[in-house]
């Protein structure tokens, strides 16, 4: 089972603001409307996630959207992404992620806890990864990135 609720953006496009399922396989459908936002917590606390496929049409993605999908292994990010929100992966079980070039910045905590990530990699459009990034991330072993990203000196620490 899966179903997912909608609520319409002041630019005419679709928020998804809840859904309910139990499959370990989800894909998000634009169901005759375009969907450019995954809002808040909207997949938290479904560990039993194992992939997820996103509409091209996406361009942000919601506070705590993966929080606590440890299963999720499989996620290829649509080429318009725009904006990350605070936590976004916040203790997932991604273990690589290819941002895509759209991408210009990763913001604090976007991969809090993560303790599987071990490969990122940024798309030629990013500028900037702020502090806390990749706070928690334990097994992180590279993150590739073009010569003029900024990386905060803190983006690896523990704690603000």
């Amino acid at each position: 089972m899966q179903e997912f609720y909608y609520k319409q953006a002041e630019n005419g496009t679709y928020a998804v603001v809840e859904y309910h399922g139990d499959k370990q396989a989800v894909t998000v459908p634009q169901d005759g409307v375009i969907v450019s936002i995954l809002g808040d917590k909207l997949f938290a606390g479904h560990p039993e996630i194992t992939s997820v496929t996103l509409p091209d049409s996406i361009t942000d993605l919601g506070e705590f959207l993966f929080d606590g999908c440890d299963r999720l292994a499989q996620l290829t990010l649509p080429p318009g992404l725009r904006f990350l929100w605070g936590h976004t992966f916040a203790r997932c079980g991604l273990e690589q992620i290819v941002l895509p070039d759209s991408l210009v910045s990763i913001p604090p905590f976007a991969f809090k806890d993560c303790k599987k990530l071990k490969r990122v990699v940024c798309g030629a459009g990013m500028k900037q990864i702020h502090a806390w990034a990749f706070s928690g991330c334990d097994a992180l072993k590279e993150v590739v990135c073009g010569p003029n990203v900024t990386i905060s000196p803190r983006a690896f620490d523990q704690r603000p």
